[in-house]
């Protein structure tokens, strides 16, 4: 915000006559000052108009020069120099050093005190600040109405329309979703969107930039940690302080209304929830809750139960559902109170790479002591069958974050149960302890052994192969871990009960 030089020559009151740098009359004057110092820039900041009598004007003409090109290089607007003290004239080097830098440079009469001139410049400035605040006190409203009756895009449209240049609307990747004008370049918008992308993902709340399309001013529209995408608005000039008033309240009103789906979002998950918990509580009348649920269902009315085992599971409910949201499905999640667990229900269709794409957006530090299990396709009916068969699933997943699927379980389903780990610890007790017993006595290797040929089927060249020794070796360990033990490895049942109990120690 600035008075025009060009403006402030035309007050005839005045009585000011332009003598130099006529194609600076465009700059505008920020505040008005009165020196007669010989090397006033280092006390200037730029804006500035300079009034002086020449009174402290150097002496010789390289000097006078020099004054006017300080002042130039110190971004001062214009110079307005009094006659009838010092000089009756102003000086030919000033008006040819004004016109090489394009420093607008005035008469100012003796009849004229510098503070009417002042006075002037300071009352303008004044009159466009209340401008500017009445206009926004005008624009505001406008835009609040847009918002209630015609959403984003009239928001957008508004804004425009206040701040005099193009606005447009980016997602949280940068990419434009509206604009308004309809009718700005493509120039624009790929010089906007290239600014944004230099930036992600850490865009500053508010910035300033300056571009070949012109001065940009991007805000993220954000609520808490929540991004929902980013505002930019182009200006020709430097941005006033109305503007950046009324880009913040368009982005407030953009986030309210981005914010709106979400909270519905939030709302109908806690009614998903409720059903779920009803279904899975037992109760006599679940016709309704049955209902409800079915919306996870596949067009077979066959679901999935996915299961996240962890210390923070609880936590990662939010990016399960938006990963969920995102693919337009509805969110049945259900966590337990201390935040171990957490399950969701999927469509009967959907496979594992379904739940590696929602793994992949968990964080990985999370993702690390993870365990996922995915069930079998069940019927909405069995669905406590498909919560445990996902539970089981999950206790035998790795700690990697590694979706399991409950096929996958082929072979450890007995050791995933803490019921039957713990008969097999017992049975462990009497057939596995007096081998290890054995071995730290005698310095033998015969359970080692014997775990190599269960595993290999009672193949001899298989286990020696497997635990490098020649197959006498492996028979005779065999033979001495049969005496030991008191049992007979020639009967399947035996074989079978001692792998377990085996594996079951680990």
């Amino acid at each position: 915000m600035g008075v025009p030089v060009r403006w402030l020559l035309n007050q005839s009151d005045l009585g000011l006559r332009l003598r130099g740098g006529e194609s600076g009359l465009s700059a505008e004057i920020t505040f008005a000052v009165t020196t007669e110092l010989a090397n006033p820039g280092r006390w200037l900041s730029g804006g500035e108009l300079v009034l002086a009598t020449g009174i402290g004007l150097p002496s010789d003409v390289s000097g006078r020069r020099g004054y006017v090109r300080e002042l130039a290089e110190c971004g001062v607007a214009a110079i307005g120099f009094g006659l009838g003290l010092s000089h009756d004239a102003i000086p030919p080097e000033l008006i040819e050093e004004a016109d090489r830098h394009g420093m607008p440079l005035f008469e100012v009469p003796l009849p004229t005190p510098f503070v009417a001139i002042v006075k002037t410049v300071m009352s303008r400035l004044a009159e466009q600040q209340y401008e500017s605040v009445f206009r926004a006190s005008r624009a505001q409203p406008r835009m609040t109405r847009a918002a209630v009756g015609g959403g984003v895009a009239s928001t957008i449209r508004e804004l425009s329309s206040a701040c005099g240049g193009p606005v447009l609307l980016c997602d949280q990747a940068g990419r434009v979703i509206d604009r308004s004008p309809s009718s700005s370049g493509d120039e624009i918008s790929s010089a906007v969107v290239e600014l944004i992308a230099e930036r992600l993902p850490d865009v500053p709340d508010s910035s300033v930039i300056s571009s070949p399309s012109g001065v940009v001013v991007v805000q993220s529209i954000r609520v808490g940690s929540r991004t929902h995408g980013y505002l930019a608005v182009v200006f020709p000039g430097e941005p006033r302080l109305v503007d950046q008033v009324l880009i913040g309240h368009a982005n407030s009103l953009l986030a309210l209304d981005f914010e709106k789906p979400l909270r519905l979002h939030a709302d109908q998950n806690r009614v998903n929830t409720g059903a779920l918990q009803i279904l899975l509580s037992g109760g006599t009348d679940l016709s309704r809750a049955r209902e409800m649920v079915s919306g996870a269902a596949d067009d077979h009315g066959w679901i999935r139960v996915l299961t996240v085992l962890g210390s923070d599971a609880g936590s990662l409910v939010d990016v399960i559902d938006g990963q969920l949201s995102a693919a337009g499905r509805p969110g049945f999640l259900l966590s337990e109170p201390d935040g171990t667990s957490t399950l969701a229900v999927l469509r009967g269709t959907d496979d594992l790479d379904f739940v590696r794409h929602i793994v992949d957006a968990l964080p990985i530090r999370s993702r690390r002591v993870l365990r996922i299990g995915l069930s079998a396709p069940h019927d909405l009916a069995d669905l406590e069958a498909a919560v445990e068969q996902s539970r089981m699933t999950a206790s035998s997943a790795e700690h990697r974050g590694t979706p399991t699927e409950a096929s996958g379980l082929v072979g450890r389903t007995l050791l995933a149960s803490p019921e039957s780990r713990r008969v097999l610890n017992e049975i462990a007790g009497i057939m596995v302890d007096p081998l290890t017993v054995h071995d730290e006595a005698n310095n033998t290797e015969l359970l080692p052994s014997l775990r190599a040929y269960l595993e290999a089927n009672g193949q001899w060249e298989s286990a020696a192969a497997a635990l490098g020794v020649h197959r006498h070796t492996l028979r005779s360990r065999i033979t001495r871990a049969e005496e030991v033990l008191g049992c007979d490895l020639d009967s399947a049942r035996v074989r079978a009960e001692l792998l377990l109990a085996i594996l079951a120690r680990g």
